[in-house]
């Protein structure tokens, strides 16, 4: 653009010269030609124009002029602060705009998980571990807790804390290859004493790298084994020593640590609650109670509908029992409802694998009459037998959730809804709902 402008101002500044040429400068002429008759007109020099001699501004002629360009200048700096403001100002409203925008949407958010979480037919699954503490918490929370429990006894018994450390704090297949792994190493030291390329791990090497070196607990373990990183060559080795190892401790008490560390078990909590009939309308299931992640569910489900949707025929009952058995694989925990004669119920969370005789063991611990002989009933009148008591709740489709009816043999209706068959303490519970 530039370049055209400039383009445009060379024409003109041409055409302004050619003009000053053809008029007011005269005729041109060559240089070595004869000089022209003098123009009668110019040498009228009392008819030119004189232009009059311009009088010099008085001082307060110059004041007010100054005055004036003051006034100008100071408009146009005012007028470009006060854009500049109005910018910033702008600005401002559209950030604190945008803020409460998101600050809305977050509360909205909070709103839906919040009603969401007070539709749910209980929190979520909760645990009991005896060997840390007597709290009753999430898997993942109790998974934090024994991970720093376990760390800070690192410095007391060294050794047999990182095998817990390797089992409780890696994946299954990360600690099986490592101990495999560290087995390996301290089997050779064992059997071939007398070898000492056995003495040495070579911290470099790929087995290592991949199999131990960034496994949780591997390391602490070699060093209560009786390894001590060292440099050979500008090379780091692991290099083993009888004098390092920890006090009380060889290789075979250690090997069979090793070998028999397990993972520290969590015990399921029945987290159990007492609902008046209002109470008990809530049956929707918190994500605790899936295999998978409420993600992968939803994919489930949107599969299953478009396939059902595409085939468009009837199934059959292999291919029902197939679908249902798909269904109940998605789930590791059941919620188990028993409604008694006068209409409270009391809830418990089970996993899908414990046995029909579990219920009944648990429906009896909040009897007042821990000897009262009952029996339980599905809601559509099904009676369970003997054999039913040892089979998984899973095999008896009693799951994901499942409301089954407190019975007394013998007795009539009237008297069953009259009587009071929960523990004194079972009732408070009602009130923490």
């Amino acid at each position: 653009m530039s370049k055209i402008k400039k383009f445009f101002s060379r024409k003109k500044e041409e055409a302004a010269f050619k003009l000053k040429l053809g008029g007011g400068m005269g005729q041109g002429r060559a240089l070595n030609a004869a000089a022209p008759p003098p123009n009668s007109s110019s040498s009228k020099s009392g008819n030119a124009y004189v232009p009059p001699k311009r009088q010099e501004m008085s001082s307060e002629a110059r004041q007010a002029a100054a005055a004036a360009l003051a006034r100008i200048e100071k408009k146009e700096t005012k007028d470009f602060n006060t854009s500049l403001a109005a910018i910033k100002a702008q600005a401002k409203r559209e950030l604190e705009a945008e803020q409460k925008l998101k600050s809305e949407e977050q509360s909205a958010t909070s709103a839906s998980s919040t009603s969401i979480r007070k539709n749910l037919a209980c929190e979520g699954v909760f645990f009991r571990c005896a060997l840390i503490s007597d709290e009753i918490l999430p898997r993942k929370e109790w998974k934090a807790k024994i991970k720093e429990f376990l760390y800070q006894q690192l410095e007391s018994e060294r050794a047999l804390t990182a095998c817990l450390i390797i089992c409780n704090c890696n994946t299954r297949e990360k600690a099986d290859d490592c101990i495999q792994t560290l087995t390996k190493y301290l089997e050779n030291i064992h059997n071939h004493p007398d070898e000492e390329k056995y003495y040495k791990i070579r911290m470099t090497n790929k087995i290592f790298s991949e199999k131990v070196r960034y496994v949780e607990g591997a390391l602490d373990f070699l060093l209560g084994a009786g390894f001590r990183e060292i440099e050979i060559d500008g090379e780091p080795f692991l290099l083993w020593s009888k004098e390092n190892v920890e006090k009380d401790f060889d290789i075979p008490t250690l090997l069979d640590a090793l070998k028999n560390a397990e993972i520290i078990p969590l015990d399921l909590d029945r987290n159990i609650k007492v609902l008046m009939p209002s109470q008990a309308r809530n049956v929707e299931l918190p994500d605790d109670f899936y295999r998978i992640s409420p993600e992968e569910i939803k994919r489930e489900q949107q599969l299953r509908t478009e396939a059902i949707e595409s085939a468009q025929v009837l199934r059959t009952k292999a291919m029902r029992e197939r679908e249902e058995q798909r269904n109940l694989r998605l789930y590791r925990f059941a919620l188990v409802r028993v409604k008694f004669p006068n209409g409270i119920y009391i809830q418990g969370t089970f996993n899908v694998y414990e046995k029909l005789r579990d219920i009944f063991e648990f429906v009896q611990s909040c009897l007042i009459d821990e000897n009262l002989d009952f029996n339980l009933v599905v809601t559509s009148g099904a009676k369970f037998t003997d054999d039913d008591m040892e089979k998984t709740l899973y095999d008896l489709r009693l799951i994901p959730n499942i409301v089954l009816l407190f019975a007394i043999p013998g007795a009539t209706a009237s008297l069953a809804a009259d009587t009071n068959f929960l523990k004194e303490e079972m009732l408070m519970l009602i009130q923490k709902m």
